[in-house]
């Protein structure tokens, strides 16, 4: 092992140690910000931002988002002349969903070794996979006598909320200088992702009348109407699955899905269940807008409650909450997808998919401020937000080289 992997090695373990749930994030960043000063970079900070965000589709009213005290920083490092090249935003988030002690085999937010495996909170999402930014970015500052411009490396916060730093720095540009291409290396199995699934967050509302359960006839339970409902939307789950296409997503048997994820009704078991709340997750596809889809569950609701005496004199509440995921796509022609396609066959030894992701990313922030984006990165998504997550070392040694490869030749022909 070189000193440089082993420096990766230790850092990757440091940041593990550091529990940055959702608003939590500052004590890590704080950290990184030092270690990155201390490798060189010129470090620049941003907080959110309330205006942006409050006008932004994707968020929920910004009373409902914890904004205060959560920085997301950057790294940069530039090159010769950097305003005669190109400047290239290496992408993490810094984040990490909660994790239940009782269901690791030990610490979640101790690292842990095993076979050439690391594990921990973040070991795949994505803590490792923005230590390969940062030490990519430095691989490349080894080689760099002939490049010019610039390789930002950032750590941002809340992108399990929406994108919260990200959609900030996107929007913004809290840099002095304009963003030509973006990588985020979140984990595909180096599958370089260039289409990203959206999600439609919504809450049903149905209301019925209470009745002692040994004259149930004499209230109206709120439960055959919620079946109604959701066998409707499964339905046109399977019409949208043969109707909605894309070429990336025909691997999925079931690409834009509606899932039930609460279901919560009634308050005693001798009473008729009279209120019932449902909050649920849709599938929007990446060239649909998260408008669109809703109208299509929403008509369908309203079939429904047409055919039902109670709902038409009750009517449902169905109302949007939490985040909106729009999808977002990129031309598996733009040239930077082309060289990190080819960059990835040559050092990694396969020639990895150009493919879809059935959830969402950061990359739409970026997509949508012009910045071409593609996410790339070692580890599997299969395994993250599960007890026990891990990466395969040597897989976060591979990807750091490709990202460091494929960026250095990004600065040599632009």
């Amino acid at each position: 092992m070189d000193a440089r992997e082993d420096q990766m090695r230790q850092m990757t373990e440091a940041a593990l140690s550091f529990a940055s749930l959702p608003g939590e994030e500052r004590t890590v960043q704080r950290w990184l910000s030092d270690q990155l000063s201390e490798l060189g970079f010129e470090t620049y900070e941003w907080e959110p931002d309330p205006e942006l965000l409050g006008a932004h589709d994707s968020f929920p009213p910004v009373d409902d988002l914890e904004l205060e005290d959560r920085p997301s920083v950057a790294g940069v490092l530039e090159f010769g002349d950097p305003d005669a090249g190109p400047t290239v935003v290496l992408n993490g988030h810094i984040d990490v969903v909660p994790a239940d002690d009782d269901d690791w085999d030990g610490d979640p937010f101790a690292a842990r070794w095993d076979d050439g495996r690391l594990y921990g909170r973040g070991a795949v999402d994505m803590k490792s996979g923005l230590m390969a930014c940062v030490f990519a970015a430095l691989a490349v500052r080894d080689h760099a006598e002939n490049l010019n411009g610039r390789i930002v490396v950032e750590s941002v916060v809340g992108e399990e909320e929406g994108g919260i730093g990200a959609a900030t720095a996107a929007a913004s540009n809290p840099y002095p200088f304009t963003r030509d291409v973006a990588l985020i290396a979140e984990p595909t199995e180096f599958d370089l992702v260039v289409a990203s699934e959206g999600s439609l967050m919504k809450r049903l509302t149905l209301r019925g009348k209470s009745a002692h359960a040994a004259k149930r006839w004499e209230g109206e339970s709120v439960l055959p109407h919620f079946e109604r409902i959701r066998g409707a939307f499964e339905q046109l789950e399977e019409e949208r699955a043969t109707r909605v296409t894309h070429d990336l997503y025909d691997q999925f048997e079931n690409p834009w899905p509606v899932n039930f994820g609460t279901v919560r009704a009634g308050s005693w078991a001798s009473t008729v269940p009279s209120k019932l709340t449902s909050e649920l997750r849709i599938g929007v596809a990446p060239h649909e807008t998260i408008t669109e889809v809703e109208s299509e569950y929403r008509q369908r609701l309203d079939e429904v409650v047409a055919e039902s005496e109670w709902l038409t004199d009750h009517p449902p509440e169905f109302e949007r909450f939490s985040v909106q995921f729009e999808g977002s796509e990129i031309d598996p022609n733009e040239p930077v997808v082309r060289l990190l396609h080819d960059v990835a066959h040559r050092y990694g030894g396969e020639d990895f998919e150009i493919s879809g992701f059935t959830g969402g990313t950061d990359a739409r922030h970026y997509l949508d401020a012009g910045i071409p984006t593609v996410v790339f990165g070692p580890g599997s998504a299969d395994v993250a937000h599960q007890p026990n997550e891990y990466i395969d070392w040597e897989d976060v040694v591979t990807g750091t080289e490709i990202i460091a490869k494929a960026t250095e030749q990004y600065l040599e022909k632009i």
